[in-house]
This record gives structure tokens, C-alpha cells and sequence, in this order.
């Protein structure tokens, strides 16, 4: 019976300080990060796959930080053995819910045919090739691509590409609004309730940098224009892959 506890205190006393170290690293590279970027708010900081560091997740941005606190890296962290990527895994998981905070009600949707598929696609009215997209519209839908519209005034909020983007929301027709705007029409001033800052806030904390940008529903992001033929197929090309990893 003393064996036993004595045996439960040493684990009990080895566990305390496995989590105190690990409280300690996050610790350090939250302090590392607060030297180089005092008021930028950190989603998240996690011992990371490579051994020896922590990852920093900040404004769904992944960097990752030594555990003392004294080196900090930015890029792709690459499973070789696997060959798996693992910094955009991260990535695409964090985008995954972050898009779950915005509702189908928040968006323009352009329905398809026998739906198979649902992209969501950032815009910004006055980018040529959204506008190009947006001239496929009914191509995609007839492949069963549905598209959800999230707007990504390029300019910042208060921009003209903004106002737009806000008199189309307000507009009882968003859908024809929005192909008139895209056509080049401007679609006045009207204001109301929306959520277009909302969205331009979100596609920052989604990685999204320019437009047309696609997030996919596992997460992933196509940043540029894809025709409806070349996104079908990678829509299919991702559904094949799930598929095979779900049987193995």
C-alpha cells in the first residue's frame, strides 16, 4: 500500500511539473510575441508539432515560437514522412470555424442545379476578375456549384468598393443588384443593418488577401479565378481524397 501511493505521488508530482513547463513555454513565447507586437491580440498559443517550439495562432495567422522564447518562424512546417502540410492542415482548420460565424443569411447565394458542392467566394464589386466569375455565375450552378458570396471590399472599410457592397446588401434584390454592380452599374447609396464590415473582418482572420478568393468546407483557400470546369474538378479531385483517407 505505501508502494502504491508513493508510486501515485511521483506520477501526480511528474504530471504537476510536465504542465507547469509546458504553462511556462507558452508563457515565454507569449512574452516574446508582446516584444515584437505589444497590442495584437493572440488567438492561441499550443505546444506545436515541431519538438521544442509553441504555435502562436494570431488573427488566424500561424507562426511558431521556441520555448525559450527566443526564436520565432514564419512559413510552411512540412510533414515529410507523411507529406502532409502541416502549418496549412492548421490553417484550414482554423478557417473552418471561422466561417461557421457567418450564417448562410449573411450572404448572397447564388443556388445550383441538383447541388453537389457549396463554395464560399469572397468579392469585391470592382475586381475584374470577380467580375468574371461572376459572368460564369450560371455555369457554375448548372455543375452543382453553389456559390455563396461574402463581400471583401479590396479598399477597407468606407472605401467606394464598400459602399457598393453595402447599397447591394440593402437592395430587396441582392442577386440582380449584385450582377448589375458586377456589370459595371453603380448601384447608388442605399444603407441598412448589414454585415459587409463584418465579412471584410472575417476574410482578414481567413487569410484572405486578395479577390476572388474560395474557401472550400474542409477549410481550405483558393486564392484567383477558377472556371467552372477547372473548379468542378477540383471540387471532386477533394471529395476523392476525403473519401480515401475516411477508408483507411
Amino acid at each position: 500500500m505505501i508502494k502504491f501511493f508513493s508510486s501515485a505521488l511521483l506520477i501526480a508530482g511528474a504530471l504537476t511539473t510536465s504542465t507547469a513547463f509546458a504553462a511556462d513555454d507558452a508563457a515565454r513565447a507569449t512574452e516574446a510575441i508582446r516584444t515584437l507586437v505589444a497590442d495584437t491580440p493572440i488567438d492561441s498559443v499550443s505546444a506545436a508539432p515541431l519538438p521544442g517550439f509553441q504555435e502562436v495562432v494570431i488573427n488566424g495567422n500561424v507562426i511558431y515560437v521556441s520555448n525559450d522564447g527566443k526564436y520565432l518562424m514564419q512559413g510552411m512546417l512540412f510533414d515529410i514522412a507523411n507529406k502532409v502540410d502541416l502549418t496549412e492542415g492548421r490553417k484550414a482548420g482554423i478557417r473552418r470555424e471561422v466561417m461557421k460565424t457567418s450564417s448562410v443569411d449573411e450572404r448572397i447565394v447564388f443556388p445550383a442545379k441538383n447541388k453537389k458542392y457549396t463554395v464560399s467566394v469572397f468579392t469585391d464589386i470592382d475586381c475584374g476578375f470577380c467580375r468574371q466569375l461572376h459572368k460564369q455565375i450560371d455555369e457554375y450552378g448548372e455543375r452543382g456549384i453553389e456559390i455563396q458570396y461574402l463581400m471583401f471590399p479590396r479598399a477597407g472599410v468606407g472605401s467606394d468598393s464598400f459602399r457598393k457592397a453595402v447599397a447591394v446588401w440593402c437592395d430587396k434584390n441582392q442577386q440582380g443588384a449584385l450582377t448589375l454592380a458586377k456589370d459595371g452599374k453603380d448601384p447608388g447609396n442605399r444603407s441598412c443593418t448589414n454585415p459587409i464590415e463584418a465579412q471584410y473582418h472575417l476574410g482578414q482572420k481567413a487569410g484572405v488577401t486578395g479577390t476572388p478568393s474560395m474557401v472550400f468546407e474542409d477549410g481550405s483557400l483558393a486564392p484567383g479565378y477558377m472556371p467552372p470546369d477547372q473548379l468542378l474538378q477540383r471540387l471532386q479531385q477533394m471529395e476523392a481524397s476525403a473519401s480515401a483517407t475516411a477508408a483507411r
